[in-house]
């Protein structure tokens, strides 16, 4: 038997097993070690209680990959807020960032089930392999969650020896030895898992998710983080061996471009498509608004829980009681604190599919002057011209000063009735002809969405996120779940056009950029803007064709930019401005927002400093820290540098 990490398997023979609660589309997961192989029912159990570990996508309150730049909350017992504060170190990782350990315990209980599988009286093959192939599966998987958190990392390729004597620990495996492994694994389970799993079985890994994920793996090992990057000179394993290439290579790109392509197409030969208007499961009748063809194509391609086709692989836990939608939509017992920052907001592109700064018919300089806004797909009165001739993903995803907001609430009111405390849902700012499903917005202190009298439960920026919130939401009358959940996406159709087109570029053949652009393309046109070239041919900086723009490095930025606000509030800025070297720039200063203090529009409509702790601390905190109890337990074992 190979060597194995000891500290890694010490007292977890005995399985604690997690809820999993997946929306009613598989059973919660009750198995113990004593019944664990009993029976298939059993061994069903234990299979599910192998996905528990997966990390927490469906709750922003504990997934650290919600802790970018793009947005501010108010909630200050938010356990997040350590990483939003760069406060952590490998002796406070928080109550949420045992991320460490978990997924190594969720790996061994997976070679559990392998090693047992076979002893279920009953069993078929089918089920078995089945079986098998999904923990595999999973083992590749929470292999790479630890990657993305600590780069270079341990591989456990077997079931190893609780009793190994402490010189048989083993050292980490350099990253692009992780990356190919990991890779590998995703490779050969896609010709080995169904394409699809319905019913009970959706959420279960497939081999669309397979050639996915294998394909973000291999854009990872690509980047500047790890292709190359010369601050990472002495990170060394005890041996002496670089764990981070020093050598840039650009074939790595290629690599990564390769597999995006090949998942792409194998997704749709599968019948995997990007989410568009005619595809709405959700229905007029039930969610009216937004009555836009692309805002609400926009709107519903992340949340339509019917099955979209954009998904290819979701997380199917049920969303917690305080995550995105509550923590989102506008405050009625609880809610109205997640508010998109500044630099998110003035991120997005204009209407002509420019940056903001690019456009020679916007008004850069004089954003922050005031306009009167009349239009019933954007909205109504006195706000800033920030907000006018934006693209429709501004209008999909940002609740702005006299914008609005789609959902429904459990209780409307008066305009005035008792205090503005009471919720945001007046019946003077209803905007659905009584349907009580759209809301005009206001941030003024006394507004509608303001801050009013509250310390907690308001947004910090004068903007809320509607990115994740499905529109027939509904805001409870009391502390309670969400009314309706969705299974949260892992990845999807769009982030594969994105990997695509940021590895061609990365490789800068002409033949590959010209196809990435392509594929970008797609998505700017569901966007209902411009493709690249014809939108940057009337930039203050323009280029008209590819070749330049990539000499130049612009290119490379369109593609970041386009990222960022096509991924917003998924779950990827965290881990992207990382990998891309780029956290120092993002992370490293106080958020702005509007003078949420401001009770009337002259004094809320003016940009201020968030009185926010922000730090980055480089090189460190582009890695996360790997506990010291892990670091003393094993002699092979060195720290992240910096910790």
């Amino acid at each position: 038997m190979k060597r194995f990490y000891k500290y890694i398997l010490v007292g977890i023979m005995a399985v604690g097993f997690v809820s999993c609660d997946y929306l009613d589309i598989v059973p919660n997961e009750t198995a113990t070690e004593k019944d664990a192989f009993a029976s298939t029912e059993a061994a069903l159990r234990y299979l599910y209680s192998c996905y528990s570990y997966m990390p927490a996508h469906e709750n922003t309150h504990v997934n650290i990959s919600y802790a970018g730049d793009e947005f501010v909350s108010c909630f200050g017992g938010e356990p997040t807020q350590l990483y939003f504060r760069g406060g952590y170190s490998a002796s406070n990782i928080g109550n949420v960032e045992s991320t460490y350990v978990n997924m190594y315990k969720g790996i061994r209980q997976c070679y559990l089930l392998k090693q047992n599988i076979s002893s279920v009286p009953g069993i078929t093959n089918d089920i078995i392999n089945d079986y098998v192939n999904q923990t595999d599966f999973l083992i590749a998987y929470y292999h790479f969650i630890l990657m993305q958190h600590y780069g270079p990392i341990i591989l456990v390729k077997e079931l190893g020896n609780m009793n190994a004597p402490s010189e048989d620990f083993l050292p980490r495996s350099t990253y692009d030895e992780c990356a190919d492994w990991i890779a590998s694994e995703f490779n050969r389970l896609s010709e080995l898992l169904p394409s699809e799993r319905t019913g009970g079985e959706y959420g279960l890994a497939t081999s669309v998710a397979a050639k996915a994920l294998r394909a973000r793996v291999l854009l990872y090992k690509a980047s500047p983080l790890y292709n190359g990057n010369t601050m990472y000179k002495d990170f060394k394993n005890k041996d002496g061996v670089n764990l981070i290439s020093q050598t840039f290579d650009r074939n790595k790109y290629k690599e990564a471009a390769d597999a995006a392509l090949e998942a792409i197409n194998f997704a749709e030969g599968k019948g995997h498509k990007i989410y568009q208007v005619t595809d709405d499961n959700i229905g007029v009748n039930v969610a009216p608004y937004p009555q836009d063809p692309i805002q609400r194509q926009l709107r519903l391609a992340y949340v339509d829980k019917y099955g979209s086709k954009e998904i290819l692989w979701a997380n199917t836990r049920s969303e917690a009681t305080y995550s995105l939608q509550s923590k989102s939509r506008p405050f009625l017992i609880f809610g109205g604190g997640y508010g998109p920052s500044m630099t998110m907001v003035e991120r997005f592109y204009t209407e002509n599919g420019l940056p903001i700064e690019e456009d020679p018919e916007f008004d850069y300089e004089g954003r922050y002057n005031t306009i009167e806004m009349n239009n019933d797909t954007r909205g109504e009165g006195k706000t800033l011209k920030l907000h006018d001739k934006r693209e429709p993903r501004f209008y999909s995803w940002i609740s702005f000063h006299n914008g609005y907001y789609e959902c429904k609430t459990a209780r409307t009111q008066p305009k005035g009735q008792g205090s503005v405390s009471n919720g945001a849902y007046w019946l003077d700012n209803e905007r659905s002809n009584g349907k009580n499903q759209r809301w005009l917005t206001q941030y003024t202190k006394n507004g509608n969405c303001g801050k009013g009298s509250r310390t907690n439960n308001y947004s910090m920026t004068g903007y809320l996120n509607k990115k994740g919130v499905r529109p027939d939401y509904t805001a409870p009358s009391s502390e309670s779940a969400p009314a309706e959940k969705y299974p949260i996406p892992i990845i999807r159709s769009t982030e594969l056009y994105l990997n695509y087109a940021e590895a061609c570029v990365g490789y800068g053949e002409a033949e590959y950029v010209q196809k990435g652009m392509e594929m970008l393309n797609l998505i700017r046109q569901r966007a209902g803007i411009d493709p690249v070239l014809t939108s940057w041919a009337k930039a203050k900086h323009p280029f008209t064709s590819y070749a330049a723009a990539l000499q130049s490095g612009q290119l490379m930025e369109v593609v970041k930019r386009e990222r960022m606000i096509e991924l917003y509030m998924e779950g990827h800025n965290f881990w992207d401005l990382r990998r891309w070297k780029m956290a120092e720039e993002y992370l490293n200063k106080k958020q702005r927002g509007l003078n949420v203090e401001g009770v009337n529009e002259e004094s809320l409509l003016q940009v201020v400093s968030i009185n926010q702790p922000r730090e980055f601390i480089s090189p460190t905190n582009y890695l996360m820290p790997i506990p010291n109890m892990q670091v003393s337990s094993n002699p092979q074992m060195v720290q992240n540098p910096g910790y």
